[in-house]
């Protein structure tokens, strides 16, 4: 018989896209008043693995990834996409988004996103938020999977998010928290 206990800590993590520098910047710093200190912002990326946003957010759409100092809950999830859902309808003009902010965690396991649409490999969790399971960790690295987005799945962003695993499990040990590793 197993023994339920609690999940271990996660890294929360966003991804911010927009062709408005200002405007992704600006919810990076309304993000951390939410969510505390960002411990990395990633560089400048274009993002043109699909014109899915172009519509809506304009033509030169560019990302960055930022992970957060504090360490956060696994069943935190639902309640973090729709701030960030709340935070991308401030900043929409006329009705329209000017940045898409996806959250995600990682842990010593995987790469679980937020969103509120389901498919097959995502399971509902509450408020119409399904966790999808983007990457795992196997064999020293992120793994993808058959439905890991295209970008996910770049070589880059997993060595980025690799990154942050890294930092998440050095904070963990740091604070002497269970790593379930």
């Amino acid at each position: 018989m197993s023994i339920p206990r609690p999940a271990p800590p996660a890294k929360l993590f966003v991804s911010v896209i927009g062709a408005d520098g200002e405007r992704v910047n600006t919810a990076i710093a309304l993000l951390m008043d939410s969510f505390g200190e960002a411990d990395y912002i990633s560089p400048w990326r274009d993002f043109a693995y699909t014109d899915y946003y172009e519509r809506e957010m304009g033509h030169g759409l560019r990302r960055r990834f930022a992970s957060f100092a504090e360490h956060v809950s696994p069943e935190s999830l639902p309640e973090i996409k729709l701030k960030t859902n709340d935070l991308e309808r401030r900043l929409a003009v006329g009705g329209s988004r000017r940045v898409n902010i996806d959250p995600g965690y990682v842990t010593a396991a995987h790469l679980i996103l937020a969103t509120g649409k389901g498919y097959g490999h995502r399971p509902y969790l509450r408020g119409g938020i399904y966790a999808d399971l983007t990457l795992v960790y196997r064999a020293g690295a992120f793994q993808t999977l058959p439905w890991t987005y295209p970008d996910y799945a770049a070589p880059e962003t997993r060595a980025m998010l690799e990154a942050i695993r890294r930092r998440h499990l050095g904070q963990l040990r740091g604070s002497g928290k269970d790593q379930h590793d």
